[in-house]
Formats: structure tokens, C-alpha cells, sequence
């Protein structure tokens, strides 16, 4: 479900459409009714069409890494037959949105507040193949934090798999552990799987993949229904490009799940902005004829609807705040020259105003509760991603 490049750009510039990932799809001329497919059908259809999107996410991941943008030793485990190379807009997309997620991530797990627990927690909505946690792992900053990954249960499966076929991502410390047992299946489909680890002669679990339509998160009634959650400790929420498939009303239920019950919370939304344009229209009208539609570009058109958005769902400034700004500026502004230059040197960019159309049509959105490390963040003087 996890959608981590900018979508749908092939098509929009009337190129091939990857096979396997975004462009899989049905033409424009045909719908479920002409097939009479039923309306349960056809939730399962548009459901395996959103979850298609995750594999040129991967694709795009690794063509960003190949190329030096980013660096991430466990893209490639994620994709098989070698990948394909992206356009150079695409890849520039890629590294600005990975950079900045990364840089708010790495400042939220780097605040440290003597009133607050030092363990933290990240809730990664529609995950798919992200490889986060296992970079954080490499980075030894996976100590005080428990990582949750939510997911359509047939995607957690695909990669519990993968995670027990790659000796790099299942070779772990001693004193860890992959369940269940892996020497044998999961019980079901569905039950969750993770990795635990001893802590002073304590059994904590560390990563816990839950195996969930989002859509059905609200009917589950108390937090402890899920393995490993917990509310009293700092704990951000990441959805790249996950809430925006959902209805509106769904994507709503799914974030008030988490603030109704976790008074320390943030969020970062990674999401398509400017539907009214031109452009937007375009990029709406070719997500449609493969099927996939994301209800937030109607209400959410703009930054301001966006963070008025986070506001109304509890990350109001009585209590924390929020901010938003487009990938464009995040890449103008949030990057030093220095790794600009280094960037730019990569492959060159000739297509610099399809670029900054692209780009100022892609938001991250980021909002908090209490005192997370981002009061006053405005992106300025950062550090390069990891």
C-alpha cells in the first residue's frame, strides 16, 4: 500500500508504464460495471491495485540508490530482476522526500525530554517493502525504540518471507529473535511477526509487522489488542503516501484511532497536493484509468488545507502544532548547496520546470502533540539523508 516515489509520472509524460508496479492497472475505457464485477470484487480489485503501487516504489527506492542519491544497502533485497533505472526527476523525488522524512524522523528520535520516557515508538502506516527499520538497525539507532509496521495481510507475509530469505535482514544478535519460531509457518496469514530482543533479562519486542486493513483499525477497541503498542511513550506516526487511498472518513477514523488513545504523538503525511491545476487534473485523471483513485486530493488541495487537516484531528498549536511545506521548497531550501551540487552531479536534470511542477504538487506534512522536537522546525540546516 506504501507508495514512496512521486506516482504516476510515466503516464503523465506519456512514457512506458512499469510492469508490476504503478502501471499495472486497467484502461481507461473499461470500469466494473462494463465487466460486471460486484461491488466486493471490485474493493478487492481497486485494494490489489493500491498494494501494486508498493512494487515501483521499490523500483524507484533502488534506481535512487544504484545511482548514488541515497544510500540503503537493503533496497535490492526488495526487488526482484535487478530494478530499472528512473527518470532523473523521479529519482531527484525519490531523494528529496527520503531526505526529508529522514531528517524529521532522525529529529523526533534524537529530542530528548527529562519529563518523558527515553524509549520511543514509530507506527509506519502501509509500510509495504520500506526498509526504515532495517536501516535504523545499521545505524545502531534502533536502541529505546520499538517500530511497528502496518499492512494489507498478504503484503506483511510477502515480506516476512523476504526477511527470512536475506541473511542481512534476518542475521541478528544474539540476544534477538524473529517470531514466531521461523523454522515454522505463522499460525495464519494474519498473525502478527516481528522481532524480539532481551533486555536486561526482559523480553521486549523491538519491530512488530501487524498484519491490517487500516480500515478496519477502528473497530478494534483498546490499544493493547495489538501486540507491542503502547501509549506512554513518545510515538510518531509515518504515512507516505498510505492515508491518501483511504476515504476520508476512513483515513480520519484511522488517525483519531491513534490520538484518541497516545497523548504523545506526531505525524508526518507524505501526500499529493493541487488537484485543481492542470497538472493535478492530469495526474488525477491518469491514476483513474488504472483504477486507483486518493480521495485526500479533493479536500486536502493546499498546505493550508493539509495542516488545517492535522489540526482538527488534534495536532492543534493549543496543544502542539503543525507544519507543512512541498517537496520544491524542501529541496530548495532544507538541502545544503554542498549535497545539491553532489546531487546534481549525479546524472544532471534537464527537465528543471517539469521538475518544479512535479514537485510543488507533493507535501510532506508533519504535526505534533506535547514536545517532540519540532517546535519551530522549519527544515533549515539540515544534514544529508541517510
Amino acid at each position: 500500500m506504501s507508495a514512496q516515489q512521486i506516482p504516476n509520472l510515466l503516464s503523465l509524460r506519456g512514457g512506458p508504464r512499469s510492469r508490476g508496479g504503478r502501471g499495472r492497472g486497467r484502461g481507461p475505457s473499461t470500469s466494473d460495471a462494463d465487466h460486471g464485477i460486484s461491488g466486493s470484487n471490485a474493493r478487492n480489485r481497486k485494494d490489489l491495485d493500491i498494494q501494486s503501487t508498493d512494487t515501483d516504489a521499490a523500483v524507484s527506492r533502488l534506481s535512487a540508490v544504484s545511482l548514488g542519491y541515497l544510500h540503503d544497502p537493503y533496497a535490492a533485497l526488495f526487488v526482484a530482476g535487478g530494478g530499472t533505472r528512473r527518470m532523473p526527476i523521479i529519482n531527484r523525488g525519490t531523494y528529496t522526500r527520503t531526505t526529508a522524512l529522514d531528517i524529521l524522523i532522525n529529529a523526533f528520535l534524537a529530542h530528548q525530554d527529562p519529563n518523558q520516557p527515553q524509549v520511543k515508538q514509530i507506527i509506519s502506516l502501509g509500510a509495504g517493502t520500506d526498509t526504515r527499520y532495517f536501516r535504523l538497525r545499521s545505524q545502531d539507532k534502533q536502541h529505546n525504540l520499538i517500530y511497528h509496521e502496518f499492512d494489507f495481510p498478504t503484503v506483511s507475509e510477502t515480506k516476512r518471507r523476504t526477511v527470512l530469505g536475506n541473511p542481512m535482514l534476518s542475521k541478528l544478535q544474539e540476544e534477538e529473535y524473529i517470531f514466531p519460531d521461523p523454522r515454522h509457518p505463522p499460525p495464519s496469514q494474519t498473525a502478527e511477526w516481528g522481532i524480539t530482543q532481551t533486555k536486561d533479562g526482559v523480553s521486549e519486542t523491538t519491530y512488530c509487522c501487524h498484519p491490517l486493513d487500516l480500515r478496519q483499525l477502528p473497530k478494534i477497541q483498546t490499544l493493547q489488542e495489538i501486540l507491542g503498542l503502547r501509549n506512554d511513550i513518545p510515538t510518531l506516526v509515518i504515512s507516505e503516501c498510505c492515508l491518501c487511498y483511504l476515504d476520508v472518513d476512513s483515513s480520519r477514523d484511522v488517525v483519531k484511532w491513534f490520538s484518541d488513545r497516545i497523548p504523545s504523538l506526531g505525524i508526518i503525511l507524505y501526500e499529493p497536493i493541487g488537484a485543481d491545476d492542470p497538472f493535478g487534473q492530469m495526474m488525477v485523471a491518469n491514476l483513474a484509468a488504472r483504477g486507483i483513485t486518493m480521495p485526500s486530493l479533493r479536500p486536502y488541495k493546499t498546505l493550508l488545507d493539509q495542516k488545517t487537516r492535522l489540526g482538527e484531528l488534534g495536532f492543534s498549536k493549543d496543544s502542539g502544532g503543525q507544519e507543512a511545506e512541498t517537496v520544491e521548497k524542501i529541496w530548495e531550501q532544507w538541502i545544503p548547496s554542498t549535497e545539491k551540487e553532489r546531487v546534481d552531479s549525479l546524472e544532471g536534470l534537464d527537465e528543471v520546470e517539469e521538475w518544479q511542477m512535479l514537485a510543488r504538487h507533493y507535501a510532506v506534512v508533519w504535526g505534533w502533540r506535547g514536545s517532540l522536537g519540532w517546535e519551530g522546525w522549519n527544515g533549515l540546516g539540515t544534514t544529508t539523508a541517510s
